[in-house]
């Protein structure tokens, strides 16, 4: 539902409505931007965006304001991005089969796990309908940081895997096997930690959310959801999450359906409870509309900020991705 004032539409329902920030945000002419795979907010509200170009990691002020860039021909094809409690980022590299921590003005501080060498999985590309599990890592997509400082990586689109990292970097254990069964994955794209220590996993090409407590134990499935990418645990339980929807992104063996959903952002409570939505149409150039939601993060304003994979989905799609949106910011109303 969208509700529309002179100025501005006013996008989601009930106490979760929010406005877009128009020209967000103010990016140098030399920087090479392509897409915001990823977005990530640190504690003091800076906005970290995952660049698919040179420099990759892009560093804004809240108001859209520019502040550094780094990572320049370092990365094999950006993916995912974490900000941690201790103020460092940590980045998933899928076709570099890596993840790696690094401080916030981009020094290098450890690989978590292999990299470099993809597990055995059987993948052929891409394709996940032909993998069995394994170790880290084969294309991983994103990670967790847990209070305590464990991580929780999605191991998405090579493996069917999380993997569960102590906080010196040591595999504690993996679970999850491919199939759409309870505790399978068919792609674990997102991956979150909430307040109370669950693991929630975007088990995207099985549209649903999966919870985990940290065991690997499956406690709860939430299912309103069409290709979830992330998922993001706000202040009072509430979880944000970013769906690519069936309208684009798609698979080469995956047909567009009659009557497909976009891209839409959704809100739901810790029951899996659906408080807010937007988005779901097929103009993703519209103030209301998107074309790839890949990722998504809020700031302690209450801010959404959403990244999405429009450069490559429309390259792959064989559309012109002039104009379509990538980095996107929606304050609460």
């Amino acid at each position: 539902m969208t509700h529309h004032t002179e100025t501005k539409p006013v996008l989601g329902q009930g106490h979760w409505q929010y406005q877009p920030v128009p020209d967000w945000p103010q990016i140098p002419k030399d920087i090479g931007f392509v897409e915001a795979i990823g977005v990530a907010i640190a504690q003091d509200d800076r906005v970290f965006v995952f660049n698919r170009g040179n420099p990759a990691v892009l560093i804004f002020q809240p108001d859209g304001q520019f502040l550094n860039a780094w990572g320049e021909d370092v990365f094999v094809r950006p993916h995912g991005i974490t900000s941690a409690p201790d103020q460092t980022v940590y980045l998933t590299d899928d076709l570099g089969h890596s993840v790696a921590q690094y401080t916030p003005e981009g020094q290098f501080l450890r690989n978590i796990g292999p990299a470099g060498n993809p597990s055995q999985t059987g993948v052929n590309g891409f394709d996940y309908r032909s993998i069995s599990s394994a170790g880290p890592y084969n294309l991983p997509t994103n990670v967790a940081v847990a209070p305590d400082g464990h991580l929780f990586i999605a191991d998405g689109y090579g493996n069917a895997s999380v993997h569960h990292f102590d906080t010196d970097g040591h595999l504690v254990r993996t679970w999850g096997a491919r199939g759409d069964t309870d505790g399978r994955f068919n792609v674990p794209h997102g991956i979150c930690v909430d307040a109370v220590g669950r693991i929630l996993v975007a088990d995207r090409e099985n549209s649903r959310i999966q919870i985990f407590n940290r065991a690997g134990q499956l406690l709860q499935t939430w299912a309103d959801v069409v290709r979830p990418c992330q998922v993001f645990s706000g202040a009072d339980n509430t979880f944000f999450v970013a769906e690519l929807g069936n309208q684009n992104g798609r698979f080469p063996w995956q047909k567009r359906p009659p009557l497909p959903t976009g891209g839409r952002v959704s809100i739901f409570d810790s029951e899996g409870r659906l408080l807010s939505r937007w988005g779901g149409g097929l103009d993703a150039r519209r103030p209301n509309g998107f074309y790839a939601c890949h990722d998504i993060s809020v700031d302690s304003r209450g801010s959404i900020y959403v990244g999405e994979v429009a450069v490559t989905a429309a390259a792959a799609a064989g559309e012109d991705a002039t104009g379509l949106p990538t980095l996107r910011k929606f304050i609460r109303v």
